[in-house]
């Protein structure tokens, strides 16, 4: 099959850089540091199990669910650029 300027490799280098930017945006979002008891937000109370389960965790339940729904709006790079890009 033809690739034009594209090398034999790029597809699938296409899709391992795409996985790297995903794995490493989410170990980005890893808390780091030490835990706390209480929220950060709303100062609630974080149970023990969730501390235990998410080593350096700080926030709660509710409030990691708001910020991880902010966080949704970015999907990452497209590393498909259009054809008028590609054209200038």
């Amino acid at each position: 099959m033809a690739t034009g300027w594209a090398g034999d490799n790029a597809v699938s280098e296409q899709i391992e850089a795409t996985i790297k930017d995903a794995v490493d945006r989410a170990r980005s979002r890893l808390p780091k540091g030490p835990g706390r008891e209480r929220c950060e937000h709303c100062d609630t109370t974080i149970p023990p199990a969730r501390r235990k389960a998410v080593p350096g965790v700080r926030l709660c339940v509710d409030c990691q669910h708001a910020q991880d729904g902010q966080a949704a709006g970015f999907a990452g790079y497209n590393r498909r650029a259009s054809k008028d890009s590609q054209l200038r």
